[in-house]
């Protein structure tokens, strides 16, 4: 399977090959190493990657919205990602990346909601952070996906969240 992914404005072109159990041959803008993946959770994968030493990391991986987009966590730090999203772009004309319909912005994994930045009813801007979630003692500053309004905060500060659990909506 071969995707594009776009991470913070850059686009790189992905391909995952299987390479028997629970390896893959995995293939970063033409750079191939193999990775040995084993899911732990709904979201969470172990990986141990060949050059790594043979150490283990913990990657989750949350859908963020509709079509490709999503949140990665890896070694403490969360990145939104678009899969294939030039290809779901140029089927929506010029509305923009995520302009049309409501959008949820979800825990990238179990934690602690610490903050809660915003209410109902609040005008937000596109990137502007909403919530903050505590996860393995790192904070996570969660942003709005588009400009528009926060339509549902549907947690409290101090609760407790799993990953995947939907904590603000924006329409």
């Amino acid at each position: 399977m071969t995707f594009d992914i776009e991470i913070a404005g850059r686009s790189r072109s992905v391909a995952i090959e299987p390479a028997g159990g629970t390896r893959f041959r995995v293939t970063v803008d033409g750079h191939s190493t193999l990775v040995d993946a084993v899911r732990i959770g709904n979201f969470a994968l172990s990986l141990i990657v060949d050059g790594d030493t043979g150490s283990s990391r913990e990657a989750q991986v949350v859908p963020a919205g509709p079509g490709g987009d999503i949140l990665v966590w890896l070694d403490g730090q969360i990145a939104a990602a678009s899969v294939d999203g030039r290809r779901a772009r140029r089927g929506r004309g010029d509305a923009g990346r995520g302009s049309q319909g409501a959008q949820s912005i979800v825990a990238p994994m179990p934690g602690r909601v610490v903050r809660i930045l915003v209410g109902p009813g609040d005008e937000v801007t596109a990137r502007q952070p909403v919530v903050v979630v505590e996860a393995m003692k790192m904070e996570n500053e969660l942003r709005s996906p588009k400009a528009g309004r926060v339509k549902d905060v549907s947690v409290a500060v101090g609760a407790s969240v799993e990953a995947g659990r939907v904590l603000i909506v924006v329409e």
